[in-house]
């Protein structure tokens, strides 16, 4: 009687530190950091984007712009052995979470009567040459996290590495809709 209770203690107890040991998420892999430090700084530069916006008083949306930047992101694709349409896709988030700050942050300046006393870059000069040099570091560090997108665990590491970044709500929900299309869920048929 004494042998079979500790028998099934100790097979409880295997069970529970197997159940635990399984619970415990794998560490993210390396690639990942690196690629959200990078749509990070890229998301960020929105808030000298929305100064120049202010300023000029130009509207937020540049169609032409986009296509010419989702445009030139497919051909950096195909040089990278990436799906051109993935790509496209990421980059759409990336300017739709840009998007995001600058209204958001246009919103905040009309309500307070004015924007932040900070200098302006130039959009033309400055700012956009930055984003088209983030573009191709961007596309690289995609391609390096690009074989962890189907991994069940991608969206458990992306949501902690995500929290590491925490700035305000806006960023927070901007970096949001920047990495919503860095995990691929699998398709029930």
């Amino acid at each position: 009687m004494l042998h079979s209770s500790r028998l099934l203690t100790c097979t409880l107890l295997a069970l529970f530190a197997s159940a635990a040991h399984a619970a415990t998420p794998s560490p993210a892999p390396p690639t990942l950091k690196p690629l959200l430090a990078t749509l990070n700084e890229r998301l960020n530069i929105g808030d000298l984007v929305a100064l120049t916006k202010w300023d000029s008083g130009k509207p937020i949306q540049d169609s032409p712009r986009e296509a010419q930047v989702i445009a030139n992101a497919r051909k950096l694709a195909s040089e990278r052995k990436l799906d051109p349409e993935d790509v496209a896709q990421l980059i759409a988030a990336q300017m739709e979470a840009n998007k995001l700050v600058q209204y958001g942050l246009l919103a905040q300046w009309q309500a307070a009567g004015a924007a932040p006393d900070t200098k302006r870059p130039d959009l033309a000069k400055q700012i956009r040459p930055l984003l088209d040099q983030l573009q191709s570091r961007l596309l690289q560090q995609y391609a390096d996290f690009a074989p962890y997108r189907h991994d069940p665990k991608c969206p458990v590491w992306l949501a902690a590495a995500r929290s590491d970044l925490n700035r305000d709500p806006l960023h927070d929900l901007a970096l949001t809709r920047a990495t919503g299309e860095l995990c691929v869920r699998p398709t029930t048929p």
